[in-house]
């Protein structure tokens, strides 16, 4: 029996495609499946499916804006992966509060998963376990959210992604309890194969910076940057008009700011009527943003699995959590068949985010997961 079984569907009829689900995930040893989904599937009928056919299993998922795995990348399809309870002890924990999220929600959440955990697994080791994080991408809450949820794990690495809704931007769920909700969910993982949390971004600063002079932080919004309007002093930047911003430019020119030795994507979603940038990310005053060129994804991504084969080995799975703009920006360098047969070969499956968290940072147009490796002796495939 392997460890992980991983499947997609590319049908959008709902009971057909939690059916094919089904039909590849299900044996007698699941600990926890795990999906991701297009807005585009009945999302009560998928929940009334997923709770019918995996009645006495652990089942957490979100809606997307695309997906990968064996079949596809970057489409409207349902991904799922389950869990062996040979090789997996799991816990899960929610919290569909976000509004009001504080430290004492984060310390009952892992004190929750904690005491689940030592059930499962009496004696368990902190050091054998990793944190997969999903949660309501339009909330505007990742920030805190995640660094107080990676401050109560202490040492355990906390990765994630942001719900999407297929560039729609009107709703994003997760499902945990049964049920789509705007929440975070957390499963906690304890394994004894060899694991390992990782990030890759394909983006160099460049000299262009700019201070921001005003901003609505909460609704991450930027109105000014160096005291011009936002749009504008990015577009100068560029050497482009306002008017030609827009998803490419976006893409392929975020700004990212320092946090210390390292520099962190600040993705624009949106520019305002009024002149002002809507971003993925909350962006306080008086930080400095740089702008930033794009390298070679495939290259960054090759890169990652090649640094994943040397700590854990081929890998048995790889979850990753994938920025919708990286897809976007695979589909029109027209390497995103490049991109699908790289991310298959490496037993990955995920979902385009609208945002991913690593170890407490909530970040953009990255790839975040954890590549878990194989049991001593099994041959690759």
């Amino acid at each position: 029996m392997t460890s992980f079984r991983c499947s997609q569907s590319v049908t959008l009829d709902t009971r057909l495609a939690i059916q094919e689900i089904y039909a590849d995930l299900m044996h007698d040893d699941v600990a926890l499946v795990i999906f991701f989904c297009s807005n585009q599937y009945d999302l009560d009928l998928l929940a009334q499916e997923i709770n019918r056919l995996f009645a006495d299993i652990p089942v957490i998922g979100c809606t997307s804006a695309g997906g990968f795995g064996p079949q596809a990348y970057g489409q409207a399809v349902l991904s799922a992966v389950s869990f062996s309870r040979q090789d997996c002890a799991v816990a899960c924990a929610y919290s569909d509060d976000l509004q009001r999220f504080e430290p004492k929600n984060a310390r009952e959440m892992v004190a929750s998963l904690m005491r689940d955990m030592e059930s499962r697994a009496p004696g368990f080791q902190s050091t054998g376990c990793f944190a997969l994080q999903l949660i309501d991408g339009l909330s505007y809450r990742e920030e805190l959210v995640t660094r107080l949820l990676q401050s109560s794990l202490g040492r355990i690495p906390l990765v994630g992604g942001s719900a999407g809704d297929d560039m729609h931007f009107r709703q994003s769920r997760v499902f945990c309890a049964g049920a789509f909700r705007s929440a975070v969910a957390v499963v906690l993982v304890h394994t004894t194969l060899p694991f390992q949390a990782f990030m890759t971004q394909h983006f160099e600063p460049t000299e262009e910076r700019f201070v921001v002079t005003e901003a609505d932080a909460p609704r991450r919004i930027v109105r000014e940057l160096d005291g011009f309007p936002a749009a504008q002093a990015y577009a100068r930047s560029l050497g482009v008009a306002v008017a030609d911003l827009g998803s490419r430019l976006f893409a392929e020119f975020p700004v990212v700011v320092a946090i210390g030795a390292n520099h962190y994507v600040r993705s624009i979603q949106r520019v305002f009527d009024d002149g002002s940038l809507g971003f993925y990310c909350a962006i306080e005053e008086g930080v400095v943003l740089r702008v930033a060129r794009s390298l070679d994804l495939l290259q960054s991504l090759s890169g990652m699995f090649t640094r994943i084969r040397a700590q854990v080995g081929k890998p048995a799975l790889f979850i990753g959590c994938d920025c919708v703009l990286r897809k976007l920006e695979a589909e029109r360098s027209g390497i995103a068949e490049q991109v699908q047969m790289l991310l298959a070969a490496n037993h990955a499956i995920g979902f385009c985010t609208y945002g991913e968290q690593y170890q407490g940072v909530h970040i953009n147009q990255t790839l975040t997961g954890i590549a878990i490796g194989r049991r001593p002796g099994e041959p690759d495939d």
